[in-house]
């Protein structure tokens, strides 16, 4: 099937409150515009010199989502157009960003990434670790910064019943730690391979990339 084939079987089959986030990483930017042209605007990249040279060529009322690991240092190059970044799990990273969206006079939102997997390889915040920060009053400074949700990544696994146990906590963290922060509505969980179940745990936005693009090649 098509890109556009791919796109309308898939928002045939998620609800209309669940957002979806195309995750086109390695992907030229012509599998991108065959996306753009179906009327897809939200666009997830885990590289940001990459995010940041797509964004340069292609049309403006794209959403970039920063999906990725955020290095501190790298941050600068996506303040002035990103529009969420899901992967924050660290309070020095949430101030980084506070810093340089400050320069372009935006607000960026966030989402904190907690750690629902078992796999050491899997970044992320512990529950502790979150509802302390959002009960900071460090945090209450960040101006330029707005958490507005969780992500989370399961385990790679292809033993569901663990994976629905990951995306549960993460429903249950989420209600948890709304009492602290109003602002909090978006969970973002699910992937190509697990996405449906992440919609029935409570997910409202997804990050498909192959049910997409198709298979990655990495050695391009």
């Amino acid at each position: 099937m098509s890109i556009e084939q791919n796109l309308q079987q898939i928002k045939s089959t998620i609800p209309e409150h669940v957002t979806l986030v195309a995750v086109s990483k390695t992907k030229p930017v012509s599998d991108l515009m065959e996306a753009y042209n179906a009327g897809q605007r939200i666009f997830g990249e885990n590289k940001i010199q990459e995010m940041a040279d797509k964004h340069a060529e292609m049309p403006k009322d794209i959403e970039w989502h920063m999906i990725g690991h955020v290095q501190r240092n790298k941050v600068k190059y996506m303040a002035e157009f990103v529009n969420l970044i899901h992967g924050v799990d660290s309070f020095k990273l949430l101030k980084e960003i506070n810093k340089q969206a400050k320069k372009y006079d935006r607000t960026i939102d966030c989402l904190l990434q907690i750690k629902i997997a078992e796999e050491d390889s899997k970044f992320g915040m512990s529950v502790n670790d979150a509802s302390q920060l959002l009960q900071s009053e460090e945090f209450s400074e960040l101006k330029n910064i707005k958490v507005v949700g969780l992500m989370g990544m399961a385990t790679f696994t292809d033993n569901m019943k663990q994976v629905e146990q990951e995306f549960k906590f993460l429903n249950n963290t989420f209600s948890d730690l709304k009492n602290f922060n109003p602002d909090l509505k978006i969970k973002s969980m699910g992937m190509s391979g697990d996405y449906q179940l992440a919609i029935n745990c409570g997910s409202t936005m997804i990050r498909v990339g192959s049910s997409i693009f198709g298979v990655r090649n990495y050695n391009i």
